[in-house]
C-alpha cells in the first residue's frame, strides 16, 4: 500500500479516506464534492444587501458612505469592508465614470461672457487699520470689481 500511495503520488491519509468513501458509498462516493459550506451562518441578510444595492444605484454612494447610513437610519451594524465586499461580489465596486467624483480643480468653471458688463463680480473688503497711538480709527474698505469679459 506505502508503495502504491508513492507511486500515485498521495498521503496515506488520503488513500484511506478514499477507500473509506468506497466502501460506505461506493463509486459515488470517489466522486468530486463541492468544497462549499454546508451553511454559512455569518451571511448578510438579503434586506441589507438590497440596501446596499438601492444605495449604491440610486445615491451613487461609497462603501464608508452607505455603512455610516445604514447604521444612522436603517439601524443596521456593517462595515465599510464588509459593504465593498458585497459591491465587489455584485460587480459594483467601481462606479461609472460619469457618476464618479470629480475634484475641485476640474468642477470649477470661469464663466467668459461676451460682452463687457455683462456679468460683472464685486467684492468689498473690510481693511483693519494699522493705528500708532491715540489716533482716531477710520474705517478702510477695499472695493474689486471683475468683468468676466476682460
Amino acid at each position: 500500500m506505502a508503495a502504491t500511495c508513492r507511486y500515485y503520488g498521495i498521503s496515506r491519509n488520503i488513500f484511506y479516506r478514499w477507500k473509506r468513501r468506497y466502501e460506505e458509498h461506493g463509486l459515488e462516493g470517489l466522486k468530486d464534492r463541492s468544497s462549499a459550506p454546508m451553511r454559512s451562518p455569518n451571511v448578510t441578510h438579503p434586506e441589507v444587501v438590497g440596501k446596499i444595492i438601492h444605495l449604491r444605484q440610486h445615491y451613487h454612494f461609497g462603501p464608508l458612505k452607505i455603512a455610516m447610513y445604514s447604521r444612522r437610519y436603517h439601524d443596521v451594524a456593517i462595515s465599510q469592508s464588509g459593504v465593498w465586499r458585497i459591491l465587489k461580489r455584485l460587480g459594483m465596486n467601481r462606479l461609472p465614470a460619469s457618476q464618479r467624483y470629480e475634484r475641485h480643480q476640474q468642477r470649477w468653471k470661469c464663466y467668459e461672457k461676451q460682452r463687457p458688463g455683462h456679468h460683472v463680480q464685486i467684492d468689498v473688503k473690510f481693511i483693519e487699520p494699522i493705528t500708532t497711538g491715540t489716533a482716531k480709527r477710520k474705517r478702510y474698505y477695499q472695493y474689486t470689481a471683475m468683468d468676466d469679459c476682460t
